[in-house]
């Protein structure tokens, strides 16, 4: 009895240790992160924690999925609200986000910089540098990363858009610009440019510029039918420009029989285009260092379900 007790106790100590021993990614942010709108968002929702205990799976555990086949081990948790801000987490999940040191945190704000103040660059600067504050108050340490968003479509289209008349890249370099500010105050490691990565599919003809007048043969919409919030195929480029920021991999070495595509039903041809684009955009800042893609061999597989 006292052998099996003691048996137990060695277990779960060393289960803890393997645990402990992984670096620690925290997602923090909303919708955008959390996947709304498409299949993502309960994706392998028990390959990563959430905080919230809301069964998210969300970018994160595309993160996870890409780590994984990679041969990495993260250990990956997230904390999102749909509609907020940093200032939101700050008010309200200051203690879960606190208790625990991170290694490495992704985190981005509202996705019109300032839901009360489109286009104002100003909370989104002050609670980036708050955030970071608290951050490393438990780990003085951790790698702090800022997520630059996309153009929404609903907001440079229609007349009522605070982006209204100018081209699709507008939003996105605009938020990218605001980024770097706050990534400036924060002192983050690097701002991870999805908006731009989201924009350079467009201009290469991956992705249609503009849903309102349909998808052209070929193309994939990035966004979802809110013209607001991504598709499967948007989130998928999201988390490739993540992976590719935080571990310094090509996210063409995923190959196009990467399971997580497989899995949302993309065709091989897409996942191939979308890892282009995410490597062609981190390559700009040399944030990757380049690798040849797999050859192709075989069919996609089921992604593994281990943590």
């Amino acid at each position: 009895m006292r052998f099996a007790a003691l048996a137990a106790g060695l277990v779960l100590a060393l289960t803890v240790t393997t645990a402990q021993s992984r670096p620690s990614v925290l997602f923090i942010g909303n919708s955008f992160t959390f996947a709304a709108g498409s299949p993502v968002q309960f994706y392998r929702a028990d390959s990563v924690t959430d905080l919230n205990k809301e069964g998210i799976g969300g970018v994160p555990a595309l993160f996870k999925s890409f780590t994984q086949q990679a041969g990495l081990d993260y250990d990956v948790s997230l904390e999102t609200r749909g509609g907020a801000g940093l200032d939101f987490h700050l008010k309200e999940k200051r203690e879960a986000i606190a208790g625990r040191a991170w290694d490495a945190v992704v985190m981005h704000g509202y996705s019109t910089l300032d839901n009360d103040k489109p286009r104002d660059p100003a909370k989104l600067i002050a609670t980036s540098q708050e955030m970071a504050e608290l951050l490393r108050g438990r780990n003085p340490k951790v790698d702090i990363y800022l997520m630059a968003t996309w153009s929404r479509a609903d907001q440079v289209y229609p007349k009522t858009g605070a982006w209204t008349g100018q081209p699709i890249e507008a939003m996105a370099r605009d938020v990218r610009a605001a980024y770097d500010k706050a990534a400036s105050a924060a002192r983050a490691k690097a701002v991870i440019p999805v908006g731009e990565a989201w924009t350079r599919a467009m201009q290469t003809g991956v992705a249609d510029p503009n849903p309102y007048d349909g998808i052209e043969a070929g193309k994939v919409d990035l966004w979802t039918n809110d013209h607001y919030h991504g598709s499967a195929y948007g989130y998928y480029l999201e988390a490739l420009v993540i992976f590719g920021t935080l571990t310094g991999r090509d996210p063409r070495s995923l190959g196009d029989v990467e399971c997580s595509a497989y899995e949302l039903g993309f065709t091989r041809a897409q996942a191939k285009a979308l890892q282009q684009v995410a490597f062609d955009q981190l390559a700009v800042t040399k944030m990757v260092t380049p690798a040849a893609p797999p050859a192709a061999s075989g069919s996609a597989q089921r992604c593994g379900r281990s943590r």
